[in-house]
């Protein structure tokens, strides 16, 4: 190999190990940060040297001349610290912006540019004047002590500031981790400890085996398509046996002539391919579904590799907010896919700076609360039939949902009442509860991110929170991205895809198993009000032909539910995913492409997406309905307000229809049996009579049993309206989201 070769690869090796090492530093300084003045700091300290000696040697052999002597003054600033000395912060400081500089040099050198101008070399000044500031007496005078720490705390601060905005998308401190899984190695089974015998004597040695991450996912894509393709040979298993059996009927119809011999002779041979081509099949399909698992066992990783340099992320995040943090990680041992691991460390990123910027209170908040000073986060994953569910919680304060309901209102979004429901706001792009602008909070951009790329792995995220207990994120992500089952649906003259996992039911409906509740059709479930929506419409395709009985998919997202109704369901099968083009990658509502096993592709729509856009639409006519009356229709309407008896009156009247006004439902009652009516518009608190107890009476009577009765109403709980449909209402409207178009609408269909 000649010299420049040989450099290329000894700088290649160097920049693979300097990656691990980077992860090594942050881990073992952290913990040194909280240890320090303790026993185990010892071996902290002791760790750390043993780390930079390792990269000092690396980087003299590779040529990385400016990272060796880095490394060299980094020993001599932490030496002094292997006897249980304490050290001033911006010490610290220094150390992790010196981590950070390591970290960036070695992207610098991987893209081929120079380290001259380098954080690493304006660092290096710095370096050198703690380590003589180390090796003086431990009492230093006051005047060295402040050009000491002010020379340190500029710098040290800058470095790390630097550093954290240069990488705020890819984890400040976590850069070795993160970049070694994205573009340098992964573990394969080859790297598992093996005994080789030498001479006679058991030597148990390790051989590690590097894998590029980018080869193994091109070998998983290609296991992926060896499975559709043993399930398209069960497809042509079938089709031979098929017509095996096509041809037995042929030969018992020709049965006593010439030819049932030669058919007999053609059967049998078709017997035998079929019974061979099952057989290839079994076993490529065996084959296929070993390889798979073999090559997912090589891209996992335990859940703890994935949070690497979050801690990090939180000491930052705190130190700058002035206050005190710790992260906890549960269940760090789970293993999982390499790809799903890098698809999370974004959403966890922002979530873990959220709840130190957002959720912890200041220490002397939580002194004042009964709280330890150090605030808790805690990161768990665990794993739910084929999903995988990761929760990031603090104990800090919680959301405040009253400001989130302010924000909101500012910004024109409607304000649900119910407690979740507001909680979900802070997922609104823009919406932010804090006014005062940081590097790490204050634009609402944060949470709004995190669900968008949750929804991209189709997944979803979900919040709760106690007011001064805390908030609790979850996470809920399928456990592979690259396969999966699907639902096949036709609607709109299209074959489109959904996750399996995504779809609670599927359901028959009939019209009369559709009421209108706050002018949207709505599925009235044994257990839950479900909004009610046609696929065609949400996705803007030409409607399906009327029928009596629509078959409707169930779709849940986290603790939400709607109803798609679609022309056909299709099937349910395997299909591998592949991602979406860059023109189509923002396609609304469409997540992926699902290549199916006879080659067809067709679009994998996004449940979170398709559930949000289903519970937000206007009324549409999913039902063929009569042809329009006369004009002129009789409405009885009762509403103990005057005004807004007034106001409904006058919608009514201005749509031509004839409006008989009552100031309560005893009334109202009285006029209907006297004068008639086509429908009747009713409030609910009313006196006398509400409008439950008059829906009862309607329901109950032979004569009115089926008018349509629409409650108009300031209660919008769920209870409430559930109540309300239970007496009978065909629609229940809520004054709050109450429009003119709502009501005429609702009274269009409904007569």
């Amino acid at each position: 190999m000649d010299r420049d070769r040989l450099a290329q690869a000894l700088l290649a090796t160097f920049l693979e190990e300097l990656e691990g090492h980077v992860t090594s530093l942050n881990r073992d300084l952290l913990a040194l940060e909280r240890e320090q003045g303790t026993p185990p700091a010892t071996e902290r300290v002791s760790a750390l040297l043993r780390t930079l000696h390792s990269v000092k040697g690396a980087a003299r052999a590779a040529s990385a001349l400016l990272v060796e002597t880095a490394c060299h003054r980094l020993e001599e600033v932490l030496e002094p610290l292997r006897d249980r000395r304490t050290a001033p912060p911006e010490l610290y400081e220094l150390c992790f912006a010196a981590v950070d500089a390591l970290d960036d040099a070695g992207r610098r050198l991987a893209s081929r540019q120079e380290l001259t101008g380098s954080p690493l070399e304006l660092l290096l000044p710095d370096l050198e004047r703690a380590a003589l500031g180390a090796a003086a007496p431990a009492r230093p005078s006051a005047s060295e002590g402040s050009r000491a720490s002010g020379s340190v705390g500029d710098t040290g601060a800058g470095g790390a500031a630097s550093a954290h905005d240069g990488g705020a998308s890819r984890s400040p401190g976590a850069g070795g981790a993160d970049s070694t899984r994205d573009a340098g190695t992964s573990r394969a089974p080859g790297a598992e400890p093996s005994e080789l015998s030498s001479g006679g004597a058991g030597l148990e040695t390790t051989l590690p085996v590097r894998v590029s991450a980018q080869k193994l996912d091109a070998l998983l894509s290609r296991s992926g398509e060896l499975r559709v393709a043993a399930l398209r040979l069960e497809g042509r298993a079938e089709t031979l046996e098929a017509v095996r059996e096509e041809l037995s009927r042929v030969r018992d119809a020709v049965r006593g002539t010439d030819g049932e011999a030669a058919l007999r002779r053609a059967e049998t041979e078709l017997a035998r391919v079929a019974r061979e081509l099952a057989a290839d099949q079994r076993a490529l399909g065996g084959v296929a579904t070993g390889m798979d698992d073999e090559v997912r066992r090589a891209r996992t990783l335990p859940f703890v590799e994935g949070c690497s340099g979050l801690e990090r992320a939180a000491r930052d995040v705190a130190r700058s907010e002035g206050k005190k943090v710790r992260l906890e990680i549960q269940g760090g041992a789970l293993e999982l896919d390499r790809s799903l691991l890098q698809s999370l460390r974004e959403p966890m990123l922002h979530l873990v700076r959220n709840a130190v910027a957002h959720g912890l209170e200041s220490p002397e908040e939580r002194e004042r609360a009964g709280k330890p000073e150090e605030g808790l986060v805690t990161l768990s994953a665990r794993l739910r039939g084929s999903r995988v569910e990761v929760t990031v919680e603090d104990d800090g304060r919680g959301l405040d949902l009253q400001a989130l309901r302010t924000r909101a209102l500012e910004r024109g979004i409607e304000v649900p009442e119910d407690d979740a429901d507001a909680a979900r706001l802070a997922f609104h792009p823009g919406l932010s509860t804090t006014s005062r602008v940081t590097e790490v909070a204050g634009r609402g951009v944060g949470l709004d991110v995190v669900r968008t790329q949750v929804e991209t792995m189709r997944g979803t995220v979900e919040v709760a929170t106690q007011p001064g207990k805390g908030a609790r994120f979850t996470l809920d992500v399928p456990l592979t991205l690259s396969t999966l089952r699907v639902l096949l649906v036709s609607t709109g003259g299209q074959t489109l895809a959904l996750a399996s996992e995504g779809v609670a039911r599927l359901v028959r409906l009939a019209p009369e198993e559709v009421r209108d509740v706050e002018g949207r059709p709505t599925w009235v479930a044994e257990d839950a009000l479900v909004p009610l929506a046609s696929l065609s419409d949400v996705l803007g395709l030409p409607a399906g032909p009327p029928r009596q009985r629509r078959g409707a998919v169930v779709l849940a997202a986290g603790t939400a539910r709607a109803a798609l109704v679609v022309d056909e369901v299709l099937a349910e099968q395997e299909a591998l995913v592949r991602a979406l083009g860059p023109r189509v990658r923002r396609a609304r509502h469409v997540s992926a492409a699902a290549v199916l096993p006879d080659g067809r592709l067709s679009l994998l729509l996004n449940p979170a997406s398709l559930v949000r856009a289903a519970g937000g639409r206007p009324s549409t006519a999913l039902f063929p309905t009569p042809a329009a009356r006369a004009a002129r229709r009789r409405i009885l309407l009762a509403d103990d307000s005057p005004t807004t008896r007034a106001l409904e009156q006058s919608i009514l009247e201005g749509a031509g229809y004839d409006v008989v006004a009552c100031a309560d439902g005893a009334e109202a009652w009285e006029r209907l049996q006297t004068v008639g009516a086509e429908a009747l518009v009713l409030d609910v608190e009313m006196p006398r009579m509400d409008g439950i107890a008059l829906t009862e009476a309607v329901r109950a009577s032979p004569r009115f049993s089926r008018l349509p009765v629409v409650l108009v109403t300031a209660r919008g709980k769920p209870e409430d309206k559930a109540r309300g449909l239970q007496a009978g209402a065909s629609a229940y409207l809520v004054k709050s989201a109450f429009d003119p178009t709502s009501l005429l609408e609702t009274l269009r269909r409904l007569l």
